[in-house]
């Protein structure tokens, strides 16, 4: 096989994805949520975890019959919260994909970066109520380590055997793409053979409902949840909160080829910068998304006009959409009206840390199957949003580069670029 790019340096991996695995609002599974998306189905509901009596907002993204005990035996399962169930599932499903069959030595140089935005919320709730009404002698032994984030790593590279480096990379929103982005580099300059890497959360609970409503960033369009989550569109009020994961398997192209592995796309750059400019609103014209794009493409030796299909960070609040917006024009100049941008949000909801995991696997896929996924719910595009954002149905077509933005508070912004081998 030849390669299309030259890289700068001999010593400088390539890095391919051979194994995918994800849990969603639309799936229990990469495959069903892809198709589920690519259906234009929503996962947004009303909420069922908790009762939401009070709440100006009452729906979300939940995961809906998710089974653990597929996973994980039932008497670890009560000592981690669900966001490490759910990386642990991923991380499974991810190896079973890639046929992947470790020695004890490839083991010793397998990573596992699996991130998480907010940890495990819903315990610290549990735990801290506990402690109000019943005193310190009810906390669980299991509390801390069921709770912090880096446990979403450590109880996978336990599950799996894996002894090269975990730790976990939280980045807010940016999550899931920073730490596939650092597997990558740990990939391509030799640090590791093999990779585990992605994002999970789990946090469908009173207090992040209570407070990201209480910065008005949340929808409350309760009556019709389906509908909430609507990037671009005029009518947007706020993301709908949500949960699930994606976690990958990176390998070098060199070893993905010598042991005959389904290879289902290429890591071709990685992008990231600081607004430093307000902890929650982006930059002015969106100039944090534009440069984090902009580094990506740099990495990947890609020009603009080179860019496929864009999955957007889109998470359908009122300033964010618009910032990307421009943030993509300026960059992309006139290809800007000729790429392809979809938001998924519209369909699973935001994921947080783990939304730009799911998002990754959305570009990923686009580029195995040759079609990009849609944005539902843009029926009134806003006066400043005018690419094209694949409105209500998917699309076919040559997709041979495609490139996923994940923004987070803080200023954080994180891209990848995913193209055919």
């Amino acid at each position: 096989m030849t390669s299309r790019f030259e890289k700068p340096s001999q010593s400088v991996k390539r890095v391919v994805i051979t194994g995918l695995g994800a849990l969603s609002p639309v799936g229990l599974n990469a495959q069903d949520t892809w198709t589920n998306v690519l259906k234009g189905q929503s996962g947004i509901s009303k909420i069922t975890k908790f009762d939401t009596t009070g709440f100006d907002t009452q729906i979300a993204g939940e995961v809906k019959g998710f089974n653990p005990d597929l996973y994980i035996e039932k008497k670890e399962q009560k000592k981690m919260d669900t966001f490490i169930h759910y990386a642990i599932a991923c991380a499974k499903m991810a190896l079973e994909m890639s046929q992947l069959k470790l020695t004890e030595d490839q083991l010793k140089r397998t990573g596992v970066f699996i991130g998480s935005g907010m940890g495990g919320l819903p315990m610290i709730e549990e735990q801290l109520e506990k402690l109000r009404t019943r005193g310190p002698g009810r906390i669980s032994p299991f509390f801390i380590p069921g709770v912090i984030t880096n446990l979403a790593s450590g109880q996978v590279s336990i599950a799996i055997g894996a002894k090269g480096p975990n730790y976990s990379i939280t980045s807010a929103c940016a999550t899931g793409v920073h730490s596939i982005g650092e597997a990558f580099n740990y990939i391509r300059y030799g640090k590791c053979d093999y990779m585990l890497a992605g994002g999970v959360e789990a946090t469908v609970c009173g207090s992040a409902v209570g407070g990201f409503g209480a910065m008005r960033a949340l929808s409350t369009k309760n009556d019709t949840p389906e509908k909430a989550s609507r990037p671009f569109d005029k009518a947007r009020d706020g993301f709908v909160l949500a949960e699930g994961g994606a976690v990958f398997v990176l390998e070098s192209l060199e070893s993905a080829e010598k042991r005959g592995a389904t290879i289902l796309c290429e890591i071709n750059g990685y992008g990231a910068s600081s607004d430093a400019s307000h902890f929650t609103t982006p930059a002015p014209e969106g100039d944090g998304g534009r440069r984090a794009m902009g580094n990506a493409l740099l990495d990947a030796q890609l020009k603009p006009d080179q860019i496929s299909y864009i999955n957007a960070h889109a998470t359908s609040t009122p300033v964010g959409d618009g910032l990307e917006t421009l943030a993509i024009k300026n960059l992309f100049g006139d290809h800007s009206k000729k790429v392809w941008v979809s938001g998924t949000k519209s369909m699973t909801g935001h994921l947080l840390g783990a939304a730009g995991a799911l998002e990754s696997a959305f570009c990923v896929l686009a580029i195995r199957d040759q079609i990009a996924p849609p944005t539902i719910n843009l029926e009134n595009p806003s006066d400043e949003c005018t690419l094209d954002y694949i409105p209500h149905e998917a699309r076919s077509g040559k997709i041979i580069h495609t490139l996923n933005n994940s923004f987070g508070f803080g200023g954080t912004n994180g891209c990848l670029i995913f193209s055919a081998l």
